[in-house]
């Protein structure tokens, strides 16, 4: 495995060996080591002393269920932190065949000119982009499709990263090659755009699937990771429901955001729910999907296609995140409208979080109705026409917050929340204020802990647990899901990753691998400026009762302050 750095600037490219204490690391942990090693933590974050960062987990490469995704990284243009924001599709996969360890996008260009960023196993070269600047995700990736061939793997960023907006994310290409496995979260679009790097395509036909040093053993733990997964119970409901299995849940603890986070139960909840979309979907038959794969070889697959009343394609997936920002947090219970929205935030390149979010303090602020779809889709319009209030819109929810003087606004350290409500799933609320990455459920989900979720003293240990394990994944480059098949079997992390490199490495590899990560982001945020204070809620969340339960968050401030004082 080697590093490959590209030089935006000067349009130089080069290979290196991998440092040592770079090799045990990958994904989360690899980003987060580079970032302390070759970034200024107070450097600007679109200037060119920034780093967009690729790096793929470290049992990437061998289609094992769940484990193939990758994660992009760099100081973040939303959050002015340490950011690593992970994706499906096959650009994980891709890379690894080309044998990249990591790939680091340096400098900065210092005209205007855009380009694709072609690699196969000779190295990379800078191809005009000129003809695919201001199109949206699709019509970006079925160009480039035709150039470059069907068995190349993308990354691109849509008008919003071109235009440097903060919720801008980088899009990858599903097994199905559609540029619908976004790395949404932080604005890694913008600091891609930033180096005038429109899309990177990634051609291995020439490249190699990564040695594994012990195939049997691997072969062997592979196969009772994967009965493990395929017998977890959750692994079911999220073939037939997808990630949107969780609005029960949700709304069941009164977790639902609901209009601007004002509410923690929605009205319409059966009108949105998993249940209700795999049925409409049965109906519609055509081109809907309720279960596929995101990337190669998943065997959960809990990804779906949403089709309209004519069995056409609007979008794929509708995820439970998107569904909860898009639908209750706007007060919508519309399915297809919802879809609709995704859809047009998709093709812009933007994290449909934090732009959920945002329509919801824009809301708060008057600017429509709650419920009102046909005016959330004009709103998301004005983003796509590069208007002055789209321009706010696209920058996420703490901007539009700033801009519009509104005070309820969900977001940590700039960055949206999603939707699960801190004040009644407490646990995720301490994620959201502590992790380094700013508000991300990703980061340390909590809801399926067997605790009471509005009792605060129980909550910090429990996220502190959650958040190590999930940073450990997020370096495996494994997917949140594949957790309910270690969970079962827990050695064979470190099986897998003996097999693979040949390394001796701990039983609880996985949680030294999150701490570490964890303790590099730290230390890279402590840098750039961040102190205890940015690891708090927005301060209305303290005080303003949460119906149904009229909870605030009440997680005691030295239970934030300490939670990872022996990492």
């Amino acid at each position: 495995m080697e590093v490959w750095r590209i030089d935006t600037a000067n349009q130089k490219f080069g290979k290196e060996p991998v440092p040592a204490h770079w090799e045990r690391l990958g994904g989360r942990a690899l980003i987060a080591r580079v970032l302390l090693d070759e970034v200024n933590p107070t450097c600007d974050p679109l200037g060119p002393n920034n780093k967009l960062i690729l790096a793929p987990g470290l049992l990437v490469g061998h289609m094992l269920s769940s484990c193939d995704r990758i994660s992009f990284g760099g100081k973040s243009p939303l959050t002015g932190g340490v950011k690593e924001s992970n994706a499906g599709g096959t650009t994980g996969l891709k890379l690894v065949y080309l044998g990249i360890k990591t790939l680091l996008l340096e400098d900065a260009p210092k005209d205007d000119r855009w380009w694709v960023v072609y690699l196969n196993k000779e190295g990379a070269t800078f191809e005009p982009a000129l003809d695919l600047v201001g199109l949206g995700v699709y019509a970006t990736a079925e160009k480039l499709l035709e150039r470059y061939g069907k068995d190349v793997a993308i990354a691109l960023i849509g008008p919003a990263g071109e235009r440097l907006q903060l919720a801008a994310g980088i899009q990858n290409l599903d097994k199905d090659r559609v540029p619908s496995r976004i790395a949404a979260r932080g604005g890694l679009g913008a600091l891609m755009g930033s180096k005038h790097i429109k899309a990177i395509v990634i051609d291995a036909k020439d490249g190699n699937k990564p040695e594994i040093q012990d195939f049997e053993s691997f072969k062997a733990a592979q196969k009772r990771f994967t009965k493990s997964l395929m017998e977890h119970p959750q692994t079911k409901i999220y073939a037939d429901y997808g990630t949107n299995a969780m609005p029960g849940m949700s709304d069941g603890f009164g977790g639902m955001p609901t209009r601007n986070f004002s509410a923690g139960h929605f009205e319409g909840l059966d009108r949105i729910r998993g249940e209700t979309m795999r049925e409409l979907l049965l109906q519609r038959g055509g081109e809907a999907e309720t279960t596929h794969a995101c990337m190669p070889g998943c065997t959960i697959r809990c990804s779906n296609v949403y089709a309209d009343e004519n069995g056409k394609t609007i979008v794929s997936p509708l995820e439970y995140e998107t569904v909860g920002l898009l639908g209750p947090n706007l007060g919508i219970d519309d399915l297809d409208a919802i879809a609709r929205m995704n859809y047009e935030i998709n093709d812009l390149g933007l994290d449909t979080i934090d732009i959920g979010a945002a329509l919801g303090v824009a809301a708060e602020a008057g600017l429509m109705e709650f419920g009102d779809s046909k005016r959330a889709m004009e709103l998301i319009q004005e983003i796509r026409q590069g208007t002055v209030l789209g321009r706010v819109l696209g920058n996420g929810a703490a901007v539009t917050g700033r801009a519009l003087n509104v005070r309820r606004v969900p977001a940590v350290k700039g960055q949206a929340m999603s939707a699960y409500e801190p004040r009644a799933i407490k646990g995720t609320g301490v994620t959201y204020a502590t992790s380094p990455q700013g508000a991300d459920h990703t980061a340390g989900l909590t809801i399926r802990a067997k605790i009471d979720h509005l009792d605060p003293k129980v909550q910090a240990e429990v996220s502190r647990m959650v958040q190590i394990n999930m940073a450990g994944y997020d370096s495996l480059g494994a997917c949140v899901f594949a957790g309910n098949g270690f969970a079962g079997v827990p050695e064979t992390i470190k099986q897998l990753i003996e097999a693979r490199y040949g390394w001796e490495v701990a039983e609880n590899f996985l949680q030294e691998l999150g701490k570490t990560a964890i303790k590099l982001e730290r230390e890279f945020n402590r840098k750039a400026g961040f102190t205890a204070a940015d690891d708090r809620l927005p301060e209305f969340m303290r005080y303003e009762p949460l119906p149904p339960n009229n909870s605030v968050f009440d997680v005691s401030e030295e239970d934030l302050d300490h939670i990872f004082d022996d990492l």
